[in-house]
């Protein structure tokens, strides 16, 4: 039970939980929304969500020449919010992850396999009314050599858990908001987080894919709420992540490739 009692939780509205394709049957629950393994204030909550935004600037603002320089702002991305968390709830940081085991591997893939069904099919529709910009990240990957390769991988094995991260302490905080403060529903608390930190991420790529609003929050959001969902069901951050890195490899590598090879010729 945590060390400080929210007088707000003591009223809240009963947790009822989704149904089994929603989240699993077990006891896990998210952290910090109810009190457990111990309650965060608003202004504890929002300095958490600015430490998100900080590590994201550091992430874009810091030049990256080349795969190894790019681990320095990829790392700062995920360092700076988790040490912020780490500050505010003491040993219970830790709450954002749990034990993976060999169910939750299979859960990654199937969430992998899932999001790229979803996003492409969302991609295809964004196409038929608009056009789509490509994602760079994999231009010059490949034709650097060995290490660059490995640092490319690394790097964005790195950066897609910071992208969990960016996605999961707002969605931790909305869900508290809306369930201790606003007292609505568990449920409702879990959909309304679920939708805004989904746009929250669709939001971040819009330098990404240049300013393309539709792309950004209709085939990257739709993409995010199925990652999303993989921690919603889990409550594991490792899962969402997993699921991600899976997912983004496996765009990634079919142009380091032919990258590679191209070299070679």
């Amino acid at each position: 039970m945590s060390e400080t009692a929210d007088p707000d939780l003591s009223h809240a509205p009963r947790a009822e939980r989704f149904g089994h394709l929603i989240e699993r049957r077990d006891d896990a629950d998210f952290p910090f929304y109810n009190g457990e393994p111990t309650t965060l204030s608003v202004p504890q909550w929002i300095l958490a969500w600015v430490s998100v935004a900080v590590g994201f600037a550091a992430l874009v603002f810091i030049p990256q020449p080349n795969n190894l320089v790019a681990l320095i702002p990829r790392t700062l991305f995920v360092v700076i919010p988790l040490a912020t968390l780490a500050l505010i709830t003491r040993p219970y940081w830790t709450a954002l992850f749990r034990r993976v085991t060999r169910r939750d591997v299979l859960t990654m893939v199937g969430f992998a396999v899932l999001n790229l069904l979803v996003s492409s099919s969302l991609a295809l529709l964004v196409r038929l009314f608009s056009d789509t910009a490509a994602n760079e990240a994999t231009d010059d990957v490949g034709s650097d050599g060995v290490v660059d390769v490995i640092a490319f991988y690394v790097g964005t094995g790195i950066q897609l858990v910071g992208e969990e991260i960016f996605t999961m302490i707002p969605l931790l905080a909305l869900l508290y908001i809306f369930f201790a403060k606003v007292k609505v529903s568990r449920k409702t608390a879990i959909v309304v987080a679920w939708i805004v930190s989904s746009l929250w991420f669709g939001a971040a790529h819009l330098p990404t894919y240049d300013w393309n609003v539709a792309q950004a929050f209709i085939v990257i959001g739709g993409a995010r709420v199925v990652l999303t969902l993989a921690y919603i069901r889990t409550k594991n951050l490792w899962v969402s992540t997993g699921a991600h890195i899976i997912n983004d490899w496996a765009l990634f590598t079919p142009s380091v490739i032919q990258n590679a090879a191209f070299v070679a010729v």
